[in-house]
């Protein structure tokens, strides 16, 4: 059996309940069922305060710096947000912008959103694709983007929301044929 592949989801909230924490763990939930994963969720709330007070990564705290060492060392990553007054929170641009320059080449990257209408949506496109084409990742084509009726009481709870997930895990799949459980399956 091949080691698993290493997911790392980047919750871009600061609050709990977080709508794009639980659109973060469905993704991870939705690729575990088709890849062999080892999951791992960062979230933006429990690191906000000694992020927010490092001006460079050599301020940071031991904890944060080893997040943002697995944010480097993914196989995957999962950048999920929210949508404040239509851009991706400060403190998320703050997280990226102590990542290595070079650490991101050629990362896959799956780019998920939430907000509270769909008049948001184009975020991922137009905000969120730019950034992680800086660091010269590989922004996946397919993106989610889910608005608040699509939850109730912080589930997933729209049928199109749920297509859209499982369609943006099926398309990643293929990208890693070694850790695809359908491929093993197959064989």
């Amino acid at each position: 059996m091949s080691t698993a592949l290493n997911v790392v989801a980047v919750s871009g909230g600061a609050y709990r309940p977080s709508r794009t924490l639980v659109l973060a763990q469905a993704l991870l939930a939705e690729l575990g069922e088709h890849l062999n994963i080892n999951p791992q969720v960062i979230e933006l709330g429990d690191i906000a305060r000694p992020l927010g007070g490092a001006l460079s990564r050599q301020e940071l705290p031991a904890e944060v710096e080893a997040q943002l060492q697995a944010i480097e060392a993914a196989d995957l990553l999962i950048v999920a947000t929210p949508v404040y007054r239509g851009s991706y929170p400060g403190l998320l641009k703050h997280l990226f912008d102590l990542v290595d320059i070079n650490g991101l080449i050629d990362t896959p990257v799956l780019l998920a959103a939430t907000g509270g209408s769909d008049r948001h949506a184009l975020v991922l496109d137009h905000q969120l694709r730019p950034l992680f084409s800086f660091f010269q990742a590989l922004t996946l084509p397919i993106g989610v983007y889910a608005s608040e009726g699509d939850f109730t009481q912080y589930q997933v709870s729209s049928e199109l929301l749920k297509a859209r997930i499982r369609l943006a895990a099926e398309r990643a799949a293929p990208l890693f044929g070694d850790y695809s459980r359908l491929q093993r399956k197959r064989a």
